[in-house]
């Protein structure tokens, strides 16, 4: 909690006026009862209608300090604690920012945007709450129970016992009712992380009309939380006929054994209303103790939550140096023994992978699925950490250079096209904020792409959906590339960034890549073996090893993957001939 309590800095003026200001209306409401037993006493009994007036007037006055104390508490309370949420939120997400695939891996998406929305919200409650209730709460019950004294001790004896009894249920209820609110959070977001599995995959399970299989599983995680919820507030709603039941009985004997001390003139009939005034808001503030005592509970839970994620220390930053790569200037790529195991996994995802590309040459990487093709490509930009072996930038080991600099000279396009809600200039700029029209142009001319952009509505201000759902998949993979090559970058890595593309679109954006000004050093991943044979180096991958590495005519020689992929792909030697040409 220390972590994600240090945010409430900012607040500390309302931190102090709006406990003070509840404490303020607490004990203006604590002087009501006395002045409805001067009323009765006095102006009732009495026939003294100047004194009612003079109490209506207390009264009212009394009510509008009240009020208006009340508000300026909420008004503070509210302002810190949606300026608290709004801190510990941004805090939050730049945080997201910093941390690697595998820091992003171990702690799961489901698990971050729960972090995001749902333990900040409660964190928000819980410092609203205690803002204006933990010092009203406690000053209403023992100030009660003093004021009791004050008007009558013997009567006020009844309060000795009904604080305790009341006590041991509400709390009772409250530390039975604390852990099973625990589970019921953890089945909620059992049933959040199903739900957003199935709307991510929603294609998916309609294509294999999996729907009712889908919808019983969703019903399989709802019930159980249903029912840990049932279960809860099932004991959770004993605290108010328990609690009430106790208090009416104490009421039954406050006003029996007050009924006969005022028949005996011990008490007056207006100092026995305030008795039972008091009495009655002991009832209230306990409730309203225990409530926030399991409030606070829950946000101190998902306080821990955030709190673990924002100490949570990303793993790219490690050993990460100092130099800087000067941009739009080619540098070679080298792995030498380079092995790789994910975070948790048992066995390596590569192993012992060594290659060498020359400043402005292309490497292409082939292999099937799962060999791990995009694992190799996901080290150069530093996503995941070499367990072992070196990766060196013009000669350099690549922890040696910052990251901050390493990434901007590389532009990089994942396997999974992904575009952001905004306009295609919006998009494109994410490569570079600074490029003028005639670069955007020049790019989207080279992703083969200028033709569908230019046919939209409003051409580079064309809108893109959240996803770029109103976009193909072909048409997406090539924004994707024009937006990679719109920093002109020295390092081009594009992640098997065709696959949607026909052969006739991917020849030309592979003619365009090899035609660039700038000549960057480009790694290409790809099924296709023809999107490789200009390559001037090509690494053949089979289970996290190199089946093979050298040009296509080496590896036709000498590697039988490589020529059974190649062949499989080109059956005729006509076919051959027009890949090669």
């Amino acid at each position: 909690m220390k972590t994600v309590l240090k945010y409430l800095g900012s607040y500390k003026k309302e931190m102090v006026l709006a406990p003070l200001f509840k404490l303020l209306e607490a004990c203006f409401e604590l002087f009501v009862p006395l002045v409805v037993a001067s009323i009765i006493d006095v102006g009732v009994k009495e026939g003294d209608t100047a004194h009612i007036v003079r109490g209506c007037i207390i009264m009212a006055i009394l009510g509008l300090v009240g009020l208006v104390c009340a508000v300026s508490a909420q008004f503070f309370a509210a302002k810190a604690a949606t300026g608290y949420g709004r801190k510990v939120r941004g805090a939050l997400f730049k945080h997201i920012q910093t941390l690697s695939y595998s820091d992003l891996d171990g702690a799961g998406t489901s698990t971050l945007i729960t972090g995001m929305t749902s333990d900040v919200n409660q964190l928000q409650t819980g410092v609203n709450l205690v803002l204006r209730l933990f010092l009203r709460s406690p000053v209403i019950v023992f100030g009660a129970m003093i004021m009791a004294f004050t008007v009558d001790a013997p009567s006020a004896m009844h309060f000795v016992v009904l604080i305790p009894a009341l006590s041991v249920v509400v709390f009772g209820i409250m530390l039975i009712s604390i852990p099973l609110y625990k589970k019921v959070q953890k089945l909620l977001g059992k049933v959040l992380g199903t739900t957003r599995e199935n709307l991510n995959g929603v294609r998916v399970v309609r294509a294999f009309h999996n729907e009712e299989k889908e919808i019983e599983r969703f019903d399989g995680a709802n019930d159980a939380l249903n029912v840990a919820q049932k279960f809860v507030g099932r004991i959770s709603a004993l605290m108010n006929p328990l609690t009430y039941a106790i208090v009416n009985v104490t009421i039954v004997l406050l006003i029996k054994n007050g009924a006969l001390r005022v028949d005996s003139g011990e008490i007056s009939q207006g100092e026995l209303i305030a008795l039972y005034n008091y009495m009655t808001q002991i009832l209230v503030e306990l409730v309203k103790l225990a409530n926030l005592i399991i409030t606070v509970t829950k946000a101190v839970a998902c306080g821990n939550r955030v709190g673990e994620m924002l100490r949570s220390t990303s793993s790219e930053n490690i050993a990460s140096g100092t130099l800087t790569i000067a941009p739009q200037t080619p540098f070679s790529l080298e792995f030498k023994n380079v092995s790789l195991r994910y975070r948790g996994a048992g066995d390596d995802s590569l192993t012992d992978i060594s290659f060498s590309v020359g400043a402005g040459e292309t490497l292409g990487i082939i292999g099937a699925t799962g060999s791990g093709k995009s694992s190799v490509v996901n080290m150069i930009p530093r996503f995941y950490p070499a367990t072992s072996g070196e990766i060196l930038l013009d000669g350099r080991p690549i922890q040696e250079y910052s990251v901050e600099s390493l990434r901007n000279v590389i532009g990089m396009v994942a396997q999974k096209a992904t575009l952001f809600k905004g306009t295609v200039r919006q998009n494109l700029l994410w490569g570079d904020a600074n490029a003028d029209e005639q670069t955007l142009l020049d790019a989207l001319d080279a992703a083969q792409a200028t033709d569908f952009v230019m046919k939209k509505d409003n051409g580079l201000d064309a809108t893109v959906e959240q996803g770029g759902r109103n976009f193909s998949g072909g048409q997406k993979q090539r924004l994707s590339i024009a937006r990679a090559l719109v920093r002109h970058p020295s390092l081009l890595i594009l992640d098997d960034s065709s696959s949607a593309l026909d052969y006739a679109t991917e020849a030309a954006l592979g003619r365009a890549i090899r035609s660039l000004p700038y000549k960057p050093t480009t790694v290409i991943v790809s099924q296709r073996a023809s999107s490789l044979l200009h390559a001037d180096k090509i690494l053949v991958l089979n289970d996290g090893e190199t089946a093979g590495y050298g040009t296509h005519d080496e590896l036709l020689a000498v590697c039988p993957i490589y020529k059974e992929i190649y062949d499989s792909q080109f059956s005729s030697d006509d076919e051959k001939k027009e890949a090669n040409a």
